[in-house]
């Protein structure tokens, strides 16, 4: 009996685990990562070359934390056709959750078309693919299993009859979108997003009794906007809409930007940004950036509002972000049309 319990328990714990991979994590600033929120994105901004790279730390009040980092790169490259430009593009991630470790690590290419479509505010076009190489393992030592426990005592050198035949498994990951993006008044511009992650839906199971576990298509709808406010603050805000599977996801939030110090040029300026994000009916989140010319440093903590504030008594994690923007001295003036296309942030 006590061996059929353990094994209803482990199945158990591996369907849950299953069901955990299913769905993807999602970063407070999502903001930062914008290729994770949908691969149109990426070359959305105002230069040439962005750097970005996000860690979060999550649940550490709870139980073993759940650990998160990212890192992208994009750059954007002219074509023969004028106006139209061309962003290349890289998303790297790394988490590891639980007592057992598991690990999942993502490369994942990315390219980007922006069709310039005209107007007074330089209006664009995209359409992006991404999709790459995702690796995924947890450590069976870390497993506490029922042979292990001799008179109450656990001793991890008891020999165990379960044996793992595979503790790894890596797939092919393929995501698309698209976006347009687009001005207003002075100065303000605007995008609207959908994309789709997970268009094959690739197998997830690390057994062959797994072999329909699959990782669910999810629909992704994103809109932002920045606007002036007076010649030295401005406003910027951010929403994103993700459906997968049975599982949905709101979030977004403002942040109220003032110029500190600002030269001819805008790369060379500081500025700090304070405002809020809201996870829908899971956690609000301070966040406070500073710009110190090319370079941005974000920081927030979540505060947990969701069924869990019992027991993590409001105690969500934090996440640290960092980015840098910069502009190509060698680009003609041709390249201003496509450097404005982002949000003044």
């Amino acid at each position: 009996m006590k061996k059929y319990l353990l094994t209803c328990c482990l199945l158990l714990c591996a369907a849950l685990a299953q069901i955990a991979a299913a769905q993807d994590f999602a970063f407070s600033q999502f903001y930062e990562m914008p290729l994770l929120r949908n691969p149109a994105l990426a070359g959305v901004f105002d230069g040439d070359v962005r750097v970005s790279g996000v860690f979060r730390n999550q649940w550490q009040s709870v139980t073993v934390p759940f650990q998160t980092s990212a890192a992208s790169v994009e750059m954007k490259f002219p074509t023969r056709q004028k106006d139209d430009w061309i962003t290349a593009a890289l998303q790297v991630t790394y988490d590891v959750a639980g007592d057992i470790q598991m690990k999942r690590t993502q490369l994942l290419p990315v390219i980007n078309y922006h069709k310039f479509i005209g107007g007074a505010y330089d209006s664009y076009l995209s359409v992006a693919f991404m999709g790459g190489r995702v690796n995924s393992q947890f450590d069976p030592t870390k497993l506490r299993l029922d042979e292990q426990f001799v008179d109450g005592s656990f001793n991890p050198n008891n020999p165990i009859q379960q044996v793992f035949s595979r503790t790894g498994m890596a797939y092919w990951d393929l995501s698309t979108g698209i976006t347009y993006n687009s001005g207003f008044g002075a100065n303000g511009r605007y995008y609207i997003g959908a994309g789709l992650f997970h268009v094959n839906q690739p197998k997830i199971g690390f057994y062959t009794a797994n072999d329909g576990v699959v990782l669910n298509r999810k629909w992704a709808f994103n809109a932002g906007l920045s606007a002036p406010t007076s010649d030295n603050n401005n406003i910027v805000l951010f929403a994103d809409y993700f459906k997968q599977g049975s599982y949905n996801q709101m979030l977004g939030g403002v942040l109220y930007g003032v110029d500190i110090e600002t030269h001819y040029d805008d790369d060379y300026k500081l500025a700090v940004y304070l405002g809020g994000m809201y996870r829908w009916n899971d956690a609000f989140i301070p966040v406070m950036k500073l710009d110190v010319y090319k370079l941005g440093i974000g920081l927030s903590y979540d505060m947990n509002v969701s069924k869990l504030k019992t027991a993590s008594q409001f105690r969500g994690g934090f996440e640290l972000t960092l980015n840098y923007k910069t502009k190509l001295t060698n680009r003609s003036a041709d390249a201003d049309k496509v450097r404005c296309t982002g949000l003044r942030f």
